[in-house]
C-alpha cells in the first residue's frame, strides 16, 4: 500500500519557501485559454465502398474526460489538442479503421478539475444513448496542487471508476498517469521537488486502483520516451514538450501522448476481439 504523503523535517523547514513560491507562481504564470474548437463529432472510419459492403454498421464510442489538459490548455485549437491529435492517430490504428465504420467522440473537460469536480461532472451529466466503448481519463494535477489526501484521492478515483462503468457503460477505462510535475518549467526549485513528490504518491494510488478493476487501465505516459522515439533520434528541447505557461503540455506533446493512447486503445480492441 502507498502511505499518505508525510511531511518530513526538510519539508516542515521549507515550508515558507513553498508558501511564498508558490503564491508566486499562482501570481505570475500566465492563463492560457481552453482551445476553440469542436468537442464533439462523428468521423467516418471506413470508405463508402466498405461501408456498402458491410450488412451493419458499428461505431466507436470515445469519450475524453477530465482537467484542462484533457482540455487542450496549451494548444492554439482543439485539432492541435489531445482530442484533435487522438482521433487521427486512430483512423491510423489497422484494428480500429477495420471493425468499426465510424468513431463518435466527445470531450468533456475543464480547467481547474479536481477528481472531485470529474466526478460531479459524471454524475450531472445525462446518460447517453449509447454505452461508451472507451473513456479516457485525465486527472491529478489539481489534486496535486490543491493538497488533496492520498486517501480522499483513492476514493474519488473509485467513485469515477464506478459511476464511468454503471453510468456510462464504459467497456475500457484508460487512466493517463500524471505528469512528470517536477520537470515543470513553471515550478522553481525546491517547490518543484515537494509538487513532484506529492504528484507521484497520487499516482503510485492510481496505478493501485487501477489494478484491482475489471476493464480499468493505467497508461505510463512516458513523454521523454516518446519524445525520443518520434523525433528518429533527433533532440528535441525539454522547453518544446511544455506550452508558454512553463506548466501544460504544447502541441507537441499532446501529439505524443495521442499516439501512445491510439496504440493502447487499438491494444484494448484487438484483445477484446480475440
Amino acid at each position: 500500500m502507498v502511505a499518505s504523503l508525510n511531511l518530513s523535517k526538510k519539508d516542515l523547514l521549507l515550508a515558507p519557501i513553498y508558501l511564498y513560491q508558490g503564491l508566486k507562481v499562482k501570481r505570475d504564470t500566465v492563463r492560457l485559454p481552453e482551445p476553440e474548437g469542436e468537442r464533439f463529432g462523428r468521423v467516418q472510419l471506413q470508405s463508402s465502398t466498405d461501408t456498402a459492403a458491410n450488412t451493419y454498421k458499428q461505431s466507436l464510442h470515445l469519450m475524453i474526460v477530465g482537467d484542462s489538459a484533457a482540455a487542450g490548455v496549451g494548444a492554439l485549437t482543439q485539432q492541435e489538442a489531445l482530442a484533435g491529435k487522438l482521433i487521427p492517430a486512430l483512423q491510423q490504428q489497422q484494428v480500429i479503421h477495420s471493425q468499426f465504420d465510424e468513431l463518435v467522440w466527445s470531450l468533456q473537460a475543464t480547467t481547474g478539475h479536481t477528481s472531485f469536480d470529474i466526478l460531479r461532472r459524471l454524475y450531472v451529466l445525462p446518460t447517453p444513448n449509447e454505452e461508451v466503448d472507451v473513456m479516457v481519463m485525465s486527472v491529478g494535477v489539481n489534486d496535486t496542487t490543491s493538497n488533496v489526501s492520498t486517501t480522499k484521492w483513492r476514493q474519488q478515483i473509485e467513485q469515477i471508476i464506478a459511476i464511468a462503468q454503471r453510468k456510462f457503460g464504459a467497456r475500457k477505462l484508460i487512466f493517463s498517469s500524471l505528469p512528470p510535475m517536477a520537470q515543470m518549467p513553471a515550478l522553481p526549485a525546491p517547490l518543484n521537488g515537494f509538487i513532484g513528490a506529492k504528484a507521484t504518491a497520487l499516482d503510485e494510488v492510481l496505478q493501485e486502483v487501477c489494478q484491482t478493476h475489471h476493464g480499468v487501465h493505467y497508461m505510463a505516459a512516458d513523454f521523454s520516451t516518446m519524445a525520443e522515439t518520434h523525433s528518429k533520434g533527433n533532440p528535441i528541447d525539454s522547453a518544446a514538450m511544455f506550452a508558454s505557461d512553463g506548466f501544460h503540455p504544447s502541441s507537441i506533446t499532446y501529439g505524443f501522448w495521442a499516439q501512445q493512447l491510439a496504440a493502447l486503445i487499438a491494444q484494448l480492441v484487438a484483445n477484446s476481439k480475440t
